[in-house]
């Protein structure tokens, strides 16, 4: 079957949409929603796919700028709102949309590609690896205590108006972006996906509320949540259920915990999408009681290879020649000479013998730091030409912190 794969118009946007939310359970979002992606959409970035005068197929690419190991922000492209109509499946209608989205990133000069996945299984025969894993957490706030470092007690918290206080919570999140890889520097309107807050949404919690911290009168960090009362037969059982939080150190982190701990008439607190290390996890006096569940987050693909991996640096020397499988971007394939420390690299085509051999998903998934080139080399994924190339290798791809991706798109 042939399908017309076109940017989209502005006259078939209205079209477009009301395909992809029937492909995503079909349910409307909220107006606010809505006009937020709208706000955000690069009209030249979003395809769709047409069989005559029917969409059946959507996929945009933001464009963002993504932290990776060595603090640098670089162009990736955000791959997004991809949809096949179920009357046109197994008709090579997402084959055809990725072949024309891999061409046009490759076109921007963006050297990465990144998405979360509704379906992870989809994603892999087109490159793309799971590089950052979140944690989240129901924990017993009723039985679970917290153990604070020095200087909590020193910092102020106060109730605001998450919009009166968007600024400085965004300059909190700024100054944090450098410091994790996965991380996404917010662009212009970027900022308004943590205020949406839609009744229909909430499942019977309050609106959204906000918390700011201070220590000598500049905002720390904050955090945002929302709380649903709840009684059973032994009294009180509410819920907090926390949408963001972000600290400039670790008192006003353990300060902001604390309280959300502590809230009047709560029993739970539940914690979504947090970094696989953060902090309170070592606070708690009980972790099980904390019940921690380990999921893929944000799933990269290397582009370019040359230009992604002179992009981030290396926490320890490394002169490894990689033997590169792409099948579906066949610029990328053969052997790289990649040499790097903790100040830059350098990565060219060689006709050297390789010390490594992975796929681009293999590389992807190991790109940010999270993912291990040792225990891909366990699974099958990576095969060790060279002795000590792994170790050496997989020593310099990691991150002194996890990566994490902050918010989904």
């Amino acid at each position: 079957m042939t399908t017309d794969v076109r940017v989209l118009r502005q006259d078939e946007r209205d079209v477009w949409y009301h395909h992809l939310i029937r492909a995503f359970g079909g349910v409307d979002e909220p107006p606010e929603e809505r006009q937020l992606w709208d706000d955000l959409t690069e009209l030249d970035r979003f395809l769709g796919s047409w069989d005559g005068d029917t969409c059946v197929g959507t996929a945009g690419a933001f464009a963002f700028r993504l932290t990776v190991p060595g603090g640098a922000s670089v162009p990736a492209a955000g791959i997004t709102m991809v949809s096949v109509a179920a009357t046109h499946r197994r008709r090579g209608v997402l084959t055809s949309m990725m072949r024309r989205q891999l061409d046009d990133i490759r076109s921007w000069g963006e050297p990465l590609a990144v998405l979360t996945a509704s379906e992870p299984a989809i994603y892999g025969r087109f490159g793309f690896g799971a590089a950052t894993f979140h944690v989240t957490a129901e924990i017993d706030t009723g039985r679970v205590r917290l153990s604070v470092p020095a200087g909590t007690d020193d910092v102020r918290l106060r109730y605001a108006q998450p919009a009166d206080v968007l600024d400085a919570c965004e300059a909190v999140y700024a100054r944090l972006v450098p410091d994790r890889p996965g991380m996404l520097a917010r662009q212009p309107g970027w900022e308004r996906l943590g205020l949406l807050d839609a009744e229909s949404h909430r499942d019977g919690a309050s609106p959204l509320q906000c918390v700011v911290a201070e220590r000598d009168g500049a905002i720390t960090g904050y955090a945002r949540f929302r709380t649903k009362l709840g009684w059973g037969v032994a009294g009180h059982d509410g819920t907090v259920t926390l949408t963001d939080l972000a600290a400039l150190d670790p008192a006003t982190d353990a300060a902001l915990w604390r309280f959300l701990f502590g809230i009047d008439l709560t029993t739970t607190l539940v914690a979504r999408g947090r970094p696989v290390d953060d902090a309170w996890q070592y606070m708690v006096s009980d972790i099980r009681r904390c019940r921690p569940r380990l999921r893929d987050a944000l799933y990269v693909r290397p582009v370019d290879v040359r230009a992604a991996l002179e992009a981030r640096t290396y926490q320890a020397p490394v002169d490894v020649v990689f033997d590169v499988e792409d099948a579906f971007c066949p610029w990328n394939n053969g052997r790289w000479r990649l040499a790097g420390d903790t100040k830059g690299a350098s990565c060219a085509r060689t006709t050297e013998a390789a010390d490594l051999s992975l796929s681009v998903r293999e590389l992807g998934a190991a790109y940010l730091g999270g993912v291990s080139l040792v225990s891909l080399a366990a699974a099958g994924r990576v095969r060790e030409l060279r002795q000590g190339a792994l170790a050496e290798a997989s020593t310099a791809f990691g991150s002194t912190v996890a990566p994490w991706m902050p918010h989904g798109f």
